[in-house]
């Protein structure tokens, strides 16, 4: 058996995905979580085969909860189910070693043969979102997009500065250096246009 947990906040979602992987004779989805610190820790306490999550999800995204992952060695290969053919999704998908990426809207004998192929060593990139990769690379440095993060959600200077142990200058200096790049007026525009394109 391929031992699955399912993460999506939407619950109509996630209970039609697991009620239709359930009827799989050879996936048993051990635990659903409906946002990514739920998603931690039903992979902690079950480690399944695969984490089957969304992208956008409260907490943390399916991405970050990716990224987590690698960075503890953790077993589990993830397969990312979005809506949203965004470029710099999946090349934040990729980088955090993502094993499967696909659409939503795929039929769900097609989500269970991406499980089985992901579990036997595979990686699985849906065609329509290899292609969304390769609409424009993500032009912001690491720290651009930490300090932007959370400037975007209109916390002042002084307060991203503290937390990102940096200077206020600096933190101005990356603002400034972002807003530049994806031609933006103010630091909130530069976060929306940075959202819309998956690279926040």
């Amino acid at each position: 058996m391929i031992a699955v947990v399912l993460a999506e906040d939407q619950a109509m979602v996630r209970g039609a995905f697991a009620a239709l992987l359930a009827l799989e004779p050879d996936i048993d989805v051990v635990a659903t979580a409906s946002d990514g610190p739920e998603a931690l820790a039903a992979v902690g306490a079950h480690d399944p085969d695969v984490l089957l999550t969304d992208v956008e999800m409260p907490g943390a995204s399916g991405l970050d909860v990716a990224a987590e992952l690698h960075r503890h060695g953790a077993r589990t290969r993830v397969v990312v189910v979005t809506t949203f053919a965004r470029s710099g999704y999946l090349r934040r998908a990729l980088d955090s070693d993502v094993a499967g990426y696909v659409l939503k809207d795929a039929p769900v004998e097609h989500l269970a043969d991406v499980v089985r192929r992901v579990r036997a060593g595979e990686r699985v990139v849906d065609p329509a979102l290899a292609v969304a990769a390769w609409d424009g690379a993500d032009p912001l440095t690491e720290r651009e997009r930490a300090v932007l993060a959370l400037a975007g959600d209109g916390r002042p200077s002084a307060e991203v500065a503290e937390e990102l142990h940096l200077a206020e200058g600096t933190v101005r200096n990356y603002l400034s250096t972002a807003m530049t790049k994806l031609g933006a007026r103010n630091r909130g525009e530069a976060a929306r246009i940075a959202r819309e394109r998956g690279w926040l």
